[in-house]
């Protein structure tokens, strides 16, 4: 599991993927959760987050477009071509309204440098545009750009909601030492980034602004019950109450409320086994 910032409240993230994790419709258990826009790499100090989703705030904050731009990019979710060097990069996440829901069908185009800092101007290397899905996701799997004279080490990224406006904007890399001397460079765009046997895996969500009806609050009753009992739907955990489960033991990782479908095997963004 992604370390998730602690809030006191189940993310959005994590329940999405303990959704996707039981074979729930993610749309309908999202229904006025609240989430983070962005997790933190293990040790990372917190910066602005960009930002939470929820009713009021910001959206996602806009950056400049920069010289090597192309319309027209392929349609395809892998920046990898036969030949690619550098790195392996997978970059997931999910697109959001104003209310914190998904926006299925938003345009995402990405374009950025190979591993030695040269964009390609001529051709369609390391560009590519994709649309998120049903749940509002992207996956994006690419290589780690190189660095060039002037810049920190990141992604251009345009996404657009179906009619909407589109928003322009960087992805960047925590821990990078450019970051300190980028004039661009704004930490409220950093994404979550982990290593994977030799490749990283990124994280990141947008929040476009695109007004939305919030969903219904959810209807369950929440009851407490100290730790230790057999998890029950209804009842209000915190991180690290203890339950059981058809035998088995599972400690809380975060604070929720616990719904048909949440049983502790099958959400791992919830419970771990003990």
């Amino acid at each position: 599991m992604d370390n998730e910032t602690s809030t006191g409240h189940v993310t959005r993230k994590a329940v999405l993927r303990a959704a996707l994790a039981a074979g729930i419709a993610a749309p309908t258990v999202l229904m006025g959760v609240p989430a983070l826009a962005r997790t933190l790499t293990a040790g990372e100090a917190a910066p602005s987050l960009t930002p939470e989703c929820d009713d009021g705030d910001d959206p996602t904050v806009p950056q400049t477009e920069g010289p090597y731009f192309k319309p027209n990019s392929p349609l395809r979710n892998s920046l990898l071509e036969s030949g690619t060097t550098g790195v392996r990069l997978t970059v997931s996440g999910y697109v959001f309204g104003l209310a914190c829901r998904p926006i299925a069908g938003a345009l995402l185009d990405f374009w950025q440098a190979d591993t030695n800092g040269a964009y390609d101007n001529t051709g369609f290397r390391f560009r590519g545009h994709q649309f998120t899905d049903a749940q509002g996701a992207f996956k994006l799997t690419t290589i780690v750009p190189g660095l060039y004279p002037g810049r920190t080490r990141h992604l251009h990224v345009k996404v657009q909601a179906p009619g909407r406006p589109v928003l322009t904007s960087q992805l960047y890399f925590p821990g990078e030492p450019r970051n300190n001397t980028d004039t661009i460079f704004d930490a409220r765009l950093l994404m979550s980034v982990r290593d994977a046997g030799g490749a990283r895996e990124a994280a990141f969500d947008f929040v476009l602004n695109v007004p939305q009806n919030p969903g219904p609050s959810p209807t369950a009753t929440a009851t407490t019950q100290p730790p230790g009992g057999s998890w029950a739907a209804g009842t209000a955990y915190r991180a690290g109450d203890r339950v059981t489960y058809g035998g088995p033991a599972y400690v809380c990782l975060q604070a929720h409320t616990g719904q048909a479908g949440w049983e502790p095997p099958n959400v791992p963004a919830l419970w771990r086994a003990v």
